[in-house]
């Protein structure tokens, strides 16, 4: 019984391609900070940040899909572990945003000052 090897060289060039365009992007907006991402804001926060949120999510989801082989994996295990992930990091980002913005107001609009 002879086993082949087959190699991953392709595949790691290609996941390098992704995550490096993807992160050049990000460095790219988070420079350049275009008046029309920056300057309008959904639910508490400019669109910038989201697409910075978005972008990172995205490359968190393909780190863990290609270099913890989940491809290869039932997509129920999928499922089970990716997620359980996209809810807690979504839980912790809405606690993050709302407790923000009361401290935000908090400071805004007492006489307690910044002294921070």
């Amino acid at each position: 019984m002879s086993h082949e090897h087959v190699s991953n060289t392709k595949r790691i060039w290609t996941v390098f391609g992704i995550l490096s365009i993807v992160t050049i992007v990000e460095v790219f907006l988070g420079i350049v900070k275009p008046p029309i991402i920056h300057n309008n804001s959904f639910l508490g926060l400019n669109l910038l940040n989201w697409i910075f949120i978005i972008l990172t999510g995205l490359k968190a989801y393909y780190i863990v899909y290609a270099f913890m082989h989940m491809e290869g994996e039932r997509t129920s295990l999928q499922y089970a572990v990716i997620f359980p992930l996209i809810f807690l990091v979504v839980y912790l980002l809405f606690i993050l945003l709302t407790e923000g913005h009361y401290v935000f107001e908090v400071f805004k609009n007492s006489t307690i000052k910044w002294n921070f």
